[in-house]
């Protein structure tokens, strides 16, 4: 069974960056698709990014667009998430997540996502 670890959170001021580390093991990850999720006080769980296995296709949420890179490095099993001019508004949990294959799912719906880490906090002060 995939398994997820998610590492990289802290506090950083408006305007300030952050890169996440969404380290997988427990399954082939060079066949399995990555997302990172996030989800703020009282708010629902949002999409970030994704990318896919094999080629390296990548989509992003609007709020991630033209701030926030998604890479994955196979020979360490491990996607990251490189946030860049983060604003209060990004503060939350940030989660990495699986699909069941290679390719990306719609980040607009968590269901097709079946493998979920226990996500790390991110702040963003003003």
């Amino acid at each position: 069974q995939l398994q997820l670890v998610e590492s990289g959170g802290g506090l950083v001021q408006s305007g300030g960056s952050l890169r996440l580390s969404c380290s997988v093991s427990g399954g082939d990850f060079n066949n399995r698709a990555i997302a990172w999720f996030r989800q703020g006080s009282g708010k629902e769980r949002e999409g970030v990014a994704c990318i896919a296995s094999t080629t390296g296709d990548t989509r992003y949420g609007d709020s991630a667009k033209g701030r926030f890179t998604i890479s994955r490095d196979d020979a360490k099993n491990t996607v990251y998430l490189q946030m860049n001019s983060l604003e209060p508004e990004d503060t939350g949990i940030y989660f990495c997540a699986a699909p069941p294959g290679p390719r990306c799912a719609t980040l607009l719906l968590t269901w097709p996502y079946r493998s979920w880490g226990q996500g790390t906090q991110v702040t963003v002060s003003s």
